[in-house]
């Protein structure tokens, strides 16, 4: 069987400088890369699992293998992915998005980070914390970075800028990545942001406040702005939703304005959610790039959250990758990645119409099915 054609993942992954020694190396690099690719997909957690996927699908491995010694032992995999640079992974990763995806005009480009719980050991070593980027219309992770330790998401997330093709898109980020420098990075690619505000930048934030307090005072008559209201029902709950947003000369009375570069807009979202007789209400403040349509910035801001459900909950849920115990040097970091090779595969894949961990299952069960898989 010919496995995929010039489009696939793992013609991608050619380049991949090896770490072996040239002495006593028994098992070519692309063949274990792809035995531990196909092994994530069909459910593998460790190198144990990929080790026995190996041996039981060793058959149909050898049709588009070469597999001159047969299947590396889990030792050989655990000692590989421990050496293997993490930064051409991602690269050779990266390389292969933008071959299977176009990134629309527009497109949502959520950033969060996710720590790796099980990633920790007994030595003082710390779980290692990723910072990934996610496309919330495409549903694909474009990459990934790790938080160096002592050091947080603030210098991680304009590293993962600098690699990723997003001009044209729009990039939200939580509070932790407010910051100026980021907010350059992003306009300096070529996109737009939207970054929520909160007392990390203790000033703007309540010259914000203090903004949308005044226009309120007023009923937003004579101020530059836009209004949009979404509705959410569900389970006994109503959620309304509105955005506000202040543009133009109304931006003058914030002090640091001219240090965030690209700020056209300022947005607060007011949700008032009604639960069992209940009423709450909760305001939430952000920056963009963008112009003052509130629609526009409204959906920025809820599509941000996809990144949890579609991406760090999947993970969890589906791969259990909080209960995994890969610690070993670079390995964490490249399991990691293999998950979200094996996601992106998955969640491309339409013919199907079940849950991640069900597609994970028929991938094991059928060979077709998982050729099909690998060359999208």
């Amino acid at each position: 069987m010919v496995l995929p054609n010039d489009a696939s993942i793992l013609t991608h992954f050619a380049s991949l400088e090896d770490p072996r020694d040239e002495r006593g190396k028994e098992h070519l690099l692309l063949d274990i890369i792809t035995i531990a690719i196909c092994a994530v997909i069909c459910g593998a957690e460790g190198w144990t699992d990929i080790e026995e996927y190996g041996r039981a699908k060793v058959h149909w491995l050898q049709t588009f293998l070469s597999l001159p010694n047969g299947i590396p032992t889990h030792d050989t995999f655990a000692r590989l992915f421990a050496r293997l640079e993490p930064e051409q992974m991602q690269q050779c990763f990266i390389e292969w998005i933008g071959a299977i995806s176009q990134l629309t005009q527009g497109e949502i480009i959520a950033l969060d980070g996710k720590t790796v719980r099980g990633s920790y050991d007994s030595s003082g070593k710390g779980a290692i914390h990723m910072v990934s980027a996610w496309a919330s219309t495409n549903r694909l992770v474009l990459g990934q970075r790790k938080v160096q330790e002592k050091s947080n998401e603030i210098r991680a997330i304009p590293e993962l800028l600098e690699v990723l093709a997003i001009a044209g898109c729009i990039v939200t980020i939580d509070a932790m990545g407010c910051q100026r420098e980021i907010a350059a990075a992003i306009i300096d690619q070529g996109a737009d942001y939207v970054l929520a505000l909160k007392d990390n930048q203790p000033t703007l934030f309540e010259d914000v406040q203090w903004l949308f307090e005044q226009a309120q005072s007023i009923q937003f008559q004579d101020v530059e702005h836009d209004v949009a209201q979404s509705l959410d029902k569900g389970h006994g709950r109503i959620e309304v939703r509105r955005c506000y947003t202040l543009s133009g000369s109304e931006l003058d009375y914030l002090v640091q304005k001219n240090q965030w570069k690209g700020l056209q807009t300022v947005a607060m979202v007011e949700s008032e959610r009604r639960l069992n007789g209940k009423v709450s209400t909760e305001r939430r403040y952000y920056l963009s790039s963008l112009s003052k349509d509130a629609a526009v910035i409204n959906a920025a801001i809820r599509s941000h959250w996809t990144i949890e459900n579609g991406l760090h909950w999947v993970l969890d849920v589906s791969f259990h990758e909080d209960a995994c115990r890969i610690r070993k040097d670079h390995a964490p970091q490249n399991m990691s990645l293999l998950r979200q090779i094996a996601l992106n595969l998955l969640g491309q894949d339409k013919s199907t119409k079940v849950g991640i961990s069900a597609k994970r299952k028929k991938a094991g069960w059928d060979d077709a099915y998982l050729a099909r898989i690998l060359a999208q």
